[in-house]
């Protein structure tokens, strides 16, 4: 059962088929209903004024646009690059060395490292939207950033190409997959057998980690996925839509893990998140997503 209700959804969270256009939603009556999606604020003359809650046109969504440099490109250029030719050797590695007597192993191990790969999507994603600040210095604007843009912007991830999507999650890959790409070299044919399972784990582990942010992205392209895509995520391998969606109720406090989500409704279950930030605010006095709920609230 979802910790928020389908009606909690709908009126707290962005209006996907309708990305862009924060239009309010009608009741079965053809009846308006009350605009969950504006700030509505005034002028000095008292003059009442709309500005979008979500979507490009928030200002704040588009001043946090306006942050993504050069640099941060450059980084993910290379990051994208370099993982991708480590994922292509690993593999090549792994099936060199593969042996039907291992399947077993190898099948219950890499199923562990897609587990892990949820959790520390949702750790990564929790410790983002609810601490730090954008005007951090380096992981600022060039780590925090995305995040904060993304929750007054969701569709804003579907606008960015393969190597913004994504470099970040590549950049986390590469010494993993590079240092099992050494293993490979270093040890024998026999020690590689003995620690098959370890090897499985450790590489569908990183796989799962650095596409974590395309299936993420996939979560929020409501046109154009592929069939194979909608398959993963009609069965629940990887992130669905809907299950997704749960996270963007205001103020995006639940369902953290991005994956697979598999993780999501027990850890809610066991209040895991929310016993976290309880125990940070009380030894340290701050107050989680409160950089996020100023963004929220940037009008001009």
């Amino acid at each position: 059962m979802s910790v928020k209700s389908d009606e909690e959804i709908l009126a707290n969270s962005m209006y996907e088929d309708d990305p862009n256009g924060n239009s309010a939603p009608t009741t079965t009556d053809d009846q308006e209903v009350e605009q969950p999606m504006v700030h509505k604020a005034t002028t000095q003359t008292g003059t009442p004024i709309t500005s979008p809650r979500w979507g490009p046109q928030n200002k704040g969504a588009q001043e946090l646009a306006s942050l993504y440099s050069p640099g941060k490109r450059a980084q993910e250029i290379f990051c994208v690059y370099a993982c991708l030719g480590l994922m292509a050797l690993n593999l090549i590695l792994i099936v060199k060395h593969m042996r039907w007597e291992r399947i077993n192993v190898a099948f219950v191990s890499a199923l562990c490292g897609i587990i892990t790969a949820d959790f520390a999507s949702g750790l990564v994603h929790w410790a983002a939207d609810t601490w730090g600040s954008v005007d951090l210095p380096l992981i600022g604007k060039n780590f925090l950033r995305p995040f904060r843009e993304h929750h007054l912007d969701p569709t804003s991830i579907t606008r960015h190409d393969f190597i913004e999507t994504n470099g970040d999650n590549f950049m986390v890959g590469i010494p993993i997959l590079g240092y099992l790409a050494h293993y490979f070299y270093v040890k024998s044919p026999y020690e590689i057998q003995q620690h098959f399972g370890w090897i499985s784990y450790v590489f569908l582990c990183s796989i799962f980690v650095a596409m974590t942010n395309q299936i993420h992205k996939w979560s929020h392209t409501y046109w154009g996925l592929p069939k194979w895509v909608q398959l993963l995520q009609s069965c629940h391998i990887i992130l669905p839509r809907k299950h997704h969606r749960i996270h963007h109720v205001a103020p995006h406090e639940t369902y953290f893990c991005i994956t697979t989500g598999w993780l999501n409704w027990p850890l809610e279950r066991i209040r895991f998140w929310c016993t976290l930030e309880i125990i940070i605010e009380h030894f340290t006095g701050l107050k989680p997503r409160d950089d996020d709920m100023k963004w929220a609230k940037k009008l001009t």
